[in-house]
């Protein structure tokens, strides 16, 4: 058989051209964001802000979570630019905030002591510090997810678009960290 038969036939020629990849809405936002859209910051922050606030709040105290989150979401705009997986802008968002918690911790603050006065108006939110308390001290994983289900009325596929989790560790995030807390406050099931 002739040598151009055979290479005829071993080659078949097919279209190689890539298909179109569908991009999420988080990527079309922060694509958005990076090319300078002013609307489209508003979105993302309202996309993600909930995420921030339960990452902050299950960290830091209730009197500062505002302003680390506004500090966050600073950082943010400034290197949303340089984010390489447009993607996972919900898992970089949440490391920058768990980011700027721990230096919250670092940094020295002076405080102040109550006066008696505001002592006895501050106690009928005792019950929701003690959730709160008891929140804070669970794993990381379980703490976030409570937060931003319990707090922040995100629901299980919120959470998992928003972190980057699959929606079956949210589950089982939420269902182990409801059990601990429940443990940890002493009601049983």
């Amino acid at each position: 058989m002739p040598e151009t038969e055979i290479t005829g036939s071993m080659f078949m020629f097919t279209s190689t051209a890539p298909a179109a990849r569908k991009v999420s809405p988080t990527e079309a936002i922060v694509g958005r964001v990076a090319d300078g859209d002013p609307g489209a910051f508003e979105e993302f922050y309202e996309m993600y802000a909930p995420m921030v606030h339960a990452i902050m709040l299950g960290r830091v105290r209730r009197d500062e979570v505002d302003d680390l989150v506004q500090d966050v979401f600073i950082a943010a705009y400034r290197g949303i630019g340089g984010l390489r997986d447009r993607a996972a802008a919900g898992a970089w968002l949440a490391s920058i905030a768990r980011n700027r918690a721990a230096e919250f911790y670092r940094s020295d603050r002076p405080t102040e002591e109550l006066s008696g006065d505001l002592r006895e108006g501050c106690n009928r939110k005792n019950e929701a510090r003690e959730i709160l308390d008891a929140i804070r001290g669970l794993p990381d994983a379980y703490r976030e997810t409570l937060v931003m289900r319990l707090v922040e009325g995100m629901t299980g596929p919120e959470i998992s678009e928003r972190t980057g989790l699959t929606p079956e560790s949210v589950r089982v995030n939420l269902h182990r960290g409801m059990k601990m807390l429940r443990a940890r406050l002493g009601i049983e099931e």
